[in-house]
């Protein structure tokens, strides 16, 4: 059973980056290389229907930048991102949706996903 979910940007954190990120994604959106943040932010935040959509899961969601992720996860660090891991003890990550499935995914088709590998009844 899934206690949680993290989802990984492959992008750093801090003011800067964010900015370079929204610059890139605005300016050559087929060369951004996180397509989670492409798919689930605009250009001013997180997209309403998505965080609509966390807000009624039934699973705790965190979400953390590249540099974050590498520091706090170093035994996941061998995974391509953008990723989604799920937490299914407390001690034991495991992949939920890898870079090349996200890479396919619109918003409407991750939130599905999601919906559908934690086995949740369809909206």
């Amino acid at each position: 059973m899934t206690q949680q979910l993290l989802f990984v940007y492959n992008a750093d954190s801090g003011l800067a980056n964010g900015l370079l990120d929204t610059f890139h994604k605005i300016l050559s959106p087929r060369t951004y290389p996180c397509s989670l943040c492409g798919i689930t932010y605009g250009t001013v935040g997180m997209r309403t229907d998505w965080k609509q959509y966390l807000q009624a899961l039934p699973v705790k969601t965190q979400f953390l930048h590249r540099d974050e992720f590498l520091k706090a996860f170093p035994q996941l660090r061998h995974h391509p991102l953008p990723a989604v891991f799920s937490q299914t003890s407390p001690q034991d990550w495991e992949l939920f949706l890898s870079k090349t499935e996200l890479d396919q995914l619109t918003l409407p088709s991750l939130m599905q996903r999601v919906t559908e590998r934690l086995q949740l009844p369809a909206a």
